[in-house]
Parts: structure tokens; C-alpha cells; sequence
């Protein structure tokens, strides 16, 4: 699924090269997004282009090509990250708690995470105490620290967090990932665990901690 933005800047790209032949300019990206830096066009196009939406062609300047377009069901309206961290508690089997699942989050590029859709069961040894939520994994910039695609990870709700801990981060208020944490400074530096993947790095004004990693479920 594609956030609004990713959504409006495919469609965008789509119609310009329809209409012109090539692709528009970075410039012309950000204009029509209303974005204020052209860093944000860059995080976008990367988002589409690993999710098979566009590719870059080599050798070529402003070269993208649309490889596929959203399906025709709209873009949700609120879009940001907001997990209802209620206590978890399951009545059923005292070995098992049941914990909101939110959706998706991007373990590559960020991505907006999804509304909780449905409650997951998992071992009540898993977790101590405070608040805590699911997130299932899409992206493998964390494969190195042992997190796969498809992965379910386990987070406790927390605003702050030690050097090198896993974390999820809002970045901007708009977009969530997982990354492990570094403070440098006045920056935040979100490291990915895939040396194919850049570190991203932040004002720390920009970034706000939504929880840890504590635990991590996997089916075979």
C-alpha cells in the first residue's frame, strides 16, 4: 500500500511523461508535492522504487519509468502513525497476552504505518511490563540484525532510548521505520542493518521515538 504522497508523486510522474515523454525534474517534484526540500522527493522516489512502482534507468539523466500504477481504491486521508497503546491482556490462556497488531512498517525506506487492524496472541514471557504493540515488517534493510521481511516484531511504547537500540522512529510526524538509533550530537542517525542501505540522518527535533524492539515472531 502507498501513502498519500507516494500515491500523488507516481500519479505525477505518470502524467508528465505521458504527456511530455520524460520524467519531471526533482524541482518540479517537490513544487507539485508542495514540499519544502528536495531531500523528501529523494525518499520517495526510493520507496517507489522498491516497491516495484518505478525504476530508475541508468545513464540517464531524470530517467524514471513507471512500471505500475495503484489500484484505484483511494489513498487513506490520515495517514499518520498512531497506535492505540492500550495495556495488553489476554483472558483466554494465561501463558499467551494479546497485543494490538498496527500493520506494515518499513524496515528499508519509511513508510507510514497502518492503522491497527486485528489483535495477535504472543508469549506472555515475551514481555515485562508497560504498554506494547506489533508491527509486521516490509523491507530488508535490517536483515543483518536478524529482522526479515514478513518478520512480526515486538514493541514497548517508549519516548526515549539508549545509543543502539532498535527503535521505531517518526520521522516528521508522517513516516515510521525501524532503524537502530544513534545520537550524534544535536542529530538523531537511523542505521539500517543492510550495507546496501544509507544511514539517514536528522535533526533530532525531527524525530520522535514510538517504541523499542523487544521481541520478534516468525512463521516457517
Amino acid at each position: 500500500m502507498l501513502t498519500k504522497k507516494q500515491r500523488d508523486l507516481l500519479i505525477f510522474i505518470n502524467d508528465r511523461i505521458q504527456e511530455n515523454g520524460v520524467s519531471p525534474s526533482f524541482d518540479e517534484m517537490k513544487d507539485a508535492l508542495e514540499l519544502k526540500s528536495k531531500s523528501g522527493i529523494h525518499r520517495l522516489i526510493s520507496a517507489l522504487e522498491e516497491r516495484g512502482f518505478i525504476r530508475r534507468l541508468p545513464h540517464r539523466a531524470r530517467a524514471l519509468e513507471v512500471l505500475r500504477l495503484p489500484d484505484q481504491e483511494g489513498p487513506k486521508e490520515d495517514n499518520l502513525f498512531r497506535p492505540d497503546f492500550g495495556a495488553a491482556g489476554g483472558d483466554s490462556d494465561p501463558n499467551t497476552v494479546d497485543i494490538p497488531l498496527h500493520g506494515r512498517i518499513a524496515a528499508g525506506t519509511p513508510i507510514e504505518a497502518l492503522e491497527q487492524y486485528e489483535n495477535i496472541s504472543i508469549p506472555a514471557n515475551m514481555i515485562g511490563g508497560g504498554s506494547h504493540y506489533a508491527l509486521e515488517i516490509d523491507g530488508d534493510s535490517m536483515v543483518e540484525a536478524g529482522i526479515l521481511d514478513g518478520d512480526t516484531v515486538v514493541i514497548q511504547r517508549c519516548d526515549t532510548a539508549e545509543n543502539g537500540a532498535i527503535v521505531v522512529a517518526l520521522v516528521d510526524e508522517q513516516e515510521a521505520t525501524l532503524k537502530t538509533l544513534r545520537k550524534k550530537g544535536p542529530d538523531v542517525e537511523l542505521v539500517p542493518s543492510n550495507r546496501d542501505y544509507q544511514t539517514q540522518t536528522y535533526p533530532a527535533n525531527r524525530v520522535r521515538i514510538q517504541g523499542r524492539l523487544v521481541g520478534l515472531l516468525r512463521q516457517y
